[in-house]
């Protein structure tokens, strides 16, 4: 019986006499160092399989230092090492963490001596500190061996009977030797049509089918050869309408495989069918644990954040419950960062290491005309296509999949080709698609050494419109010595113990007052409070919500950590930060808020700490309106926030001073003189620093410097659609369909019924796009894409109500950027 593990370094090194399953002679690959243990129960097995406990204690040493982030172009998908992806560039998009408030002050205790107790918030803490403390010393009790796992995605496009599957799951086992797990995901494995998403009557019966084929390909003859040992075992399957994700590991470990979940989440119609979305399995394996999510994003080559939005949905969604013992026994491994008192239910990123894949739809950007995508695709000239992937593109910026990692694209897009052959789609009668790497896999890494991607690649099974990929991983696998544990434990216990038996926790803080001086929009500033325990025994913080109130803080401080514990003589430093969004610059242009907040410091079964945060809000034309920008001529920085100050300086009696903000024509202005010819216009992004600096300029009244075309075109849209109320407001988005008997009349009343000012930026502005758009020979730029930018920068998002608003809205959408291409295409507007 093979035991299927790759040792990891400063393992046991056996010879290939005992490797029935070594690399063939003459094979450079790493070899893999697999023997032949006895056919004894499980626990033998196990001790076989990883070798004497003191040969291994040592961390292999990619724990000691990650290896640094690699751009996805330096990537090569033959190494060894972990292919990581484009490091994220933070921005104002992301999500803001959501305050964690660990107990509710319904628990709060208060003593004779009016000091404050929540029993429940010192648990947490205490638990919290005990993990930290664990996880630091995880080495201590844990042994590590190397395996392999294979992932494979494809969309069968509703087809398949009896084709060969050996090409695509079996294809590089004589160069790394078969898998210790293979899972495999597949979309489409029945037709999306309305009856089998409402019913799913076809889905049970193909995923059987699938599920089959898979485990006759990897368990045939020529795999096992008889060996029952050699056999694959299905561990768990999990579908929704097309699709479906199986997982399989080999016989030998099956004794060791535990608290096995698995979810669906449905993104698709409404939001919640499951045409798209996502299925997932989770698993221990020996003692890391591993999470495999198969996901159909939504389609379309202009769709980029509807693909956003649905990973955002899965990932958020998708929840294991895998019970209360199985998530406590993983934090005293050391392996999951979270609370454990009350916790059964774990997600997608609390896991040792988690793999996404599926059809993720994301495409080449529209930049690039399908005719040019379709030759570069035949060729083989990948570099301009992969600098344009979308997924590329949105992970590089930050906006969706935050530190996962991919792999090189060294293989031809999957998608889309005829069925049954290798040429991609092109048949007069179909429609022309351009070429796609839609089908991808990624990986999220709690220790980023411990996965090395071993290929990434393409199989040419033919008979549907994708092709199907594949790619196997070495990991690092993590098996934990119980009786060392136990151990490291009570020495623990045993130190913390010595302090918490003393009298009251006492600490001391730096400073109570933070002044963030003057802050601007969009900006982040942070300033750190260190604090002492300066008492004989523990003392547990936390946050906690002023009285009447819910949250830590107001929306726009966030303080990290929120809650910890220190020892005596222990220090440690909380960062409070202000980030002025869209949302609090109109609250602070509107005198609705102040940059004054209070942060309550509670140390449990001790005092209240009481520190004031207070800045300045450097006034910005950004979350401003169009009728507060037309009224003054002075640069916005210098007309007061205080009302009062305002009306002393000016008359908020007069009419408008300008038909339109005067940042807008300064910024429109400079445009031209830069010139409306440069290539790619609109599509490539700005420099970050530029634009801030162009902001900055708009908002002082200062002279623009030598800022790039694209940095220019970037502010506008920022500035457009971060205005506090839309140019185009939602009541005025078409209530029928628009077709070419009535968009003339309906452009007509559009402009009657906008307000005066709107309606001045808004002809401004699309005179300008349609200047624009008579460059298009050199700017490369579409109608129907300055339609979609005009949208995002001057219409409201539709407003609906229940199921009927939700449905209605893409059509609403969809008519507003038919007349915004009519205003841009008429010969008079």
């Amino acid at each position: 019986m093979d035991n299927n593990w790759t040792n990891a370094p400063g393992g046991s090194n056996n010879s290939a006499a005992n490797n029935r399953w070594a690399a063939p002679a003459g094979n450079d690959q790493q070899p893999t160092n697999n023997y032949v243990p006895n056919y004894g129960n499980p626990s033998q097995m196990i001790n076989q399989n990883y070798g004497a406990p003191q040969q291994h204690q040592q961390p292999p040493p990619q724990r000691q230092q990650a290896p640094p982030p690699r751009s996805v172009s330096n990537i090569s998908s033959a190494s060894h090492s972990s292919a990581a992806a484009p490091p994220a560039t933070p921005t104002t998009s992301q999500k803001a963490p959501t305050d964690p408030i660990i107990a509710d002050r319904a628990g709060d205790e208060e003593t004779e001596d009016g000091r404050i107790r929540n029993k429940e918030a010192a648990s947490k803490i205490r638990d919290a500190w005990i993990y930290k403390q664990i996880r630091a010393r995880q080495d201590e009790f844990t042994t590590y061996q190397q395996g392999r796992i294979f992932v494979g995605t494809w969309n069968v496009n509703a087809k398949g009977k009896d084709e060969n599957l050996s090409s695509w799951l079996c294809a590089d086992w004589h160069q790394y030797g078969p898998p210790d797990i293979v899972v495999v995901g597949f979309q489409e494995m029945v037709d999306l049509n309305a009856v089998n998403v409402a019913v799913e009557n076809k889905s049970q019966q193909r995923s059987q089918f699938w599920v089959d084929r898979i485990r006759s390909t990897l368990n045939s003859r020529e795999n096992t050869m008889g060996d029952p040992m050699r056999a694959y075992t299905q561990l768990a399957v999990k579908y929704l309408v097309g699709l479906l994700v199986c997982v399989f590991v080999k016989a030998p470990h099956k004794p060791r495989l535990k608290y096995v979940g698995t979810d669906s989440v449905g993104v698709g119609v409404m939001g919640v069918m499951g045409n798209k979305g996502g299925v997932s399995i989770r698993l221990q394996f020996y003692d890391t644990t591993l999470c495999f999510v198969c996901t159909h994003l939504a389609a379309h080559r202009e769709n980029v954040a509807g693909r956003n939005a649905d990973f955002a949905n899965v990932f958020s969604k998708t929840s294991f419950e895998i019970g209360e013992e199985a998530v406590s026994e993983v934090i005293r491994s050391g392996s999951l960062n979270k609370l454990s008192a009350g916790t059964s239910s774990v997600g997608i990123s609390e896991h040792d290491i988690s793999f996404w894949f599926g059809d993720l739809n994301y495409r080449v950007d529209e930049s690039i005309p399908t005719e040019r995508v379709l030759e570069l695709s035949k060729a083989n000239q990948l570099s301009e296509l992969i600098e344009q992937d979308q997924l590329n593109v949105e992970r590089a910026q930050g906006r969706v999949f935050q530190d996962w990692e991919e792999g090189q694209l060294a293989f031809k897009p999957t998608y889309k080709y005829q069925p049954g052959t290798d040429l991609y789609e092109e048949r007069p009668d179909k429609k022309l698609r351009a070429p796609a790497w839609c089908d991808r896999i990624l990986w999220l890494a709690q220790e980023p050494g411990h996965v090395s991607q071993l290929n990434y690649v393409r199989s040419e099974i033919n008979f549907s419109d994708h092709k199907p990929v594949m790619s196997t991983f070495l990991v690092t696998i993590k098996d934990v010595v119980l009786s060392k544990r136990m151990q490291v434990y009570k020495e623990v216990i045993r130190l913390l113990d010595t302090f918490e038996n003393n009298s009251l926790p006492m600490v001391s803080l730096d400073r109570i007052k933070l002044d963030f001086g003057e802050v601007r929009y969009d900006q982040r500033v942070t300033l750190p409070i260190i604090i002492t325990n300066t008492g004989k025994v523990v003392a547990p913080f936390r946050l906690v919500p002023k009285l009447e109130e819910e949250a830590l803080c107001k929306p726009w401080v966030t303080v990290s950590p929120a809650y910890g514990m220190l020892i005596p003589g222990e220090q440690t430093e909380i960062e409070v930060t202000i980030a002025i969004n869209n949302a609090t610059a109109h609250a602070l242009n509107t005198s609705r808020e102040v940059l004054e907040d209070s942060l309550i410091l509670r140390l449990e079964n001790g005092r209240d700490y009481y520190i004031s945060v207070s800045g300045k809000y450097a006034r910005s034309c950004f979350g401003m309106s169009v009728d507060d920008l037309v009224l003054y001529t002075d640069p916005i920085r210098a007309v007061p926030l205080d009302p009062i100050l305002r009306a002393e300086k000016y008359d908020i009696n007069t009419k408008a001073a300008m038909c339109v903000p005067k940042e807008l024509w300064r910024i429109i202005d400079a445009i031209y003189e830069r010139g409306l010819d440069e290539r790619d216009l609109f599509s490539t992004p700005g420099n970050p620093d530029e634009v801030y600096q162009i902001r900055e300029c708009l908002d002082t009244g200062a002279p623009f410097g030598n800022f790039s075309v694209h940095s220019m075109t970037e502010a506008l849209q920022s500035f457009l659609s971060n205005l506090s109320s839309p140019v185009v407001p939602s009541s005025l988005f078409p209530t029928l369909d628009i077709d070419a008997q009535n968009i003339q009349s309906f452009a007509r009343k559009f402009l009657e019924d906008m307000p005066p000012i709107q309606y001045n930026v808004f002809i401004y502005t699309v005179s300008f796009f349609r200047e624009v758009l008579s460059h298009r020979q050199g700017n490369r730029l579409s109608p129907a894409k300055i339609a979609r930018i005009c949208c995002t920068c001057l219409v409201s998002s539709a407003q609906g109500n229940g199921e009927e608003g939700a449905e209605s809205l893409p059509k609403k959408r969809g008519n507003m950027q038919q007349i915004m291409l009519h205003f841009l295409e008429t010969n008079s507007i």
